[in-house]
């Protein structure tokens, strides 16, 4: 097993990412983390977009959604999924209604409240959320994202692909519009699936009149927001993503897979923190049974992810809540 540096990425990358399955001690990592490169002298944003905020609970504070100072250097910031998706809509709402016609707003108000409810929606404003504010990092000097349980981080990571379908879908209903008909054809040209997943170009737009071009410009700004965000976490000297398991199979297996699509779309992963492995003091029949199927799944791990330089981190007697549990916890990340 290769070791993993974490003094490395918090000193030398501006984004990382700290994903798992849930219940695996994510958020104290993620946020112990953050804490240790406060510490270094760096300017720290912790974001949690995990619907379950634990970022207050380990910090034992109230956080929210607004960037909260929580230590030297540190602030906080946990993202609210049903209110970003009420954001995200009603923008879109106040852009569209400009160039909708009257009879065609109580369809546009039905879409929308499709949308609220359909799946993918949370995704996609988070998405929205996260990519300004990776566009905002000359803010920080290093942006640590606690991330939903590893299915959602992986949707999410793939959004950027799939906005532009979502998008159309918004406007697909106004295709009667010859305007709104060009705006569609700039925004996906070809309309095939190819196309989709290609960055959006500088496309000239003087063909199409004001109102279709105050309609475009917006939605083509958007999709180079999306793809300006996956170079970043493509760029392995500016971003890492890390995963945080127990020893446990459920945990292997679904970080396996993860790794696996991360690899799939160019996201490097930096390595793995293998939480909870029980300390070699710990005794008793009821542990040395613990130990020895711990064992069998530290080789699965070994054999499984391999490749991936880890760390381990031993089951602790208590709970890890407050600055100066986090603190320790880190030393042992360190």
């Amino acid at each position: 097993m290769s070791a993993l540096d974490t003094t490395i990425l918090l000193d030398q990358r501006r984004l990382l990412m700290v994903g798992g399955k849930g219940g695996v001690g994510k958020t104290t990592t993620a946020a112990a983390l953050a804490l240790a490169a406060a510490e270094r002298g760096r300017r720290v944003l912790l974001v949690s977009t995990d619907p379950a905020h634990s970022l207050s609970d380990a910090f034992d504070r109230e956080i929210g959604d607004r960037e909260t100072a929580l230590a030297p250097n540190l602030f906080g910031l946990e993202i609210d999924p049903d209110h970003e998706v009420d954001a995200h809509l009603d923008t879109v709402r106040a852009r569209m209604a400009r160039f909708a016609a009257p009879d065609q707003r109580p369809e546009l108000e039905r879409q929308l409240r499709l949308s609220r409810q359909s799946p993918g929606a949370q995704e996609a404003a988070l998405l929205e959320r996260i990519t300004t504010l990776m566009d905002q990092d000359d803010r920080y000097d290093l942006m640590v994202f606690d991330t939903a349980p590893t299915g959602h981080t992986l949707r999410l990571l793939s959004l950027p692909e799939v906005m532009a379908a979502w998008t159309e879908g918004l406007l697909r209903q106004n295709r009667r519009s010859e305007e709104l008909g060009k705006v569609l054809s700039h925004l996906t040209p070809g309309r095939d699936v190819d196309s989709l997943t290609d960055e959006p170009e500088q496309r000239e737009l003087a063909d199409l009149d004001d109102r279709a071009r105050g309609l475009a410009a917006p939605l083509l700004e958007r999709q180079r927001r999306f793809h300006r965000a996956r170079r970043r976490l493509q760029d392995a000297t500016h971003s890492a993503f890390l995963f945080v398991l127990t020893p446990e199979k459920l945990p292997i297996l679904e970080t396996e897979r993860a790794v696996a699509s991360l690899a799939d779309a160019g996201i490097p992963v930096a390595g793995a923190i293998v939480n909870r492995v029980l300390p070699d003091e710990a005794e008793g029949a009821f542990f040395r049974a613990r130990r020895e199927r711990e064992q069998r799944h530290l080789a699965d791990i070994e054999t499984r992810l391999g490749a991936l330089p880890r760390h381990h981190l031993p089951l602790l007697a208590d709970d890890i809540q407050g600055l100066a549990a986090l603190e320790a916890f880190a030393a042992r990340l360190l």
